[in-house]
């Protein structure tokens, strides 16, 4: 049985969680499976479409946070976990889910994974990634038009409503939990080298 090691990535939205998760992902290889909160958005197939995009998706309450712990828990008893698969388009959750094997490290990456404290229990290591917050917004500008298809006036819209309010309240706050801060975000190469050479170290004590 695989006895997993389970890190925490979190930081605001676009602050570069998904660049460091990756850069783990990268240079760790097989030894590391990765597993993002936004997989675990509730489906609310009940509503419309047009009903979906008002709804306030930077609240603990848009989240699944107990299949997500129950999954966490799963892959740390070496058990292979079938995990949601999410439409940013269609503001929904997909029919299909995808296979994650337990692995020596499960990189568990979200911008809201510390404020509930079940979840911030089973992790051995917390990372919050700061990035400036003109920043950040401009990143999610960006992102959300080129790869989500949003339009320009929504993003911001979004962000003037939710966005902001909902990190000030949910994520900032809780930076305090965190083991280590990598300021500057994906960035900050030293920071993920010396987070890299640590998780590293972990893989070669099994």
């Amino acid at each position: 049985m695989v006895k997993s090691v389970v890190i925490g990535v979190s930081g605001g939205s676009a602050s570069g969680k998904t660049t460091v998760a990756n850069r783990i992902k990268e240079e760790c290889k097989d030894s590391v499976e990765l597993l993002s909160q936004d997989y675990y958005y509730l489906p609310y197939d009940h509503l419309s479409f047009e009903e979906r995009v008002k709804l306030n998706y930077d609240h603990p309450n848009a989240f699944d946070t107990e299949r997500l712990i129950h999954d966490i828990d799963q892959l740390k008893r070496g058990i292979a976990i079938d995990r949601p698969v999410y439409s940013y388009t269609e503001y929904t959750r997909l029919p299909e889910t995808v296979r994650v094997n337990p692995a020596k490290v499960i990189v568990v990456e979200g911008f809201m994974i510390f404020e509930n404290a079940k979840l911030r229990e089973l992790m051995d290591i917390k990372v919050f990634v700061d990035t400036d917050a003109d920043e950040r917004l401009v990143r999610r500008i960006i992102r959300d038009v080129r790869e989500r298809g949003r339009s320009l006036e929504s993003v911001i819209t979004q962000y003037i409503n939710t966005v902001k309010p909902m990190h000030e309240q949910f994520v900032e706050p809780y930076k305090k939990y965190a083991d280590i801060i990598i300021p500057r975000g994906g960035m900050n190469e030293i920071a993920i080298d010396m987070l890299i050479h640590r998780i590293r170290a972990i893989v070669a004590e099994g």
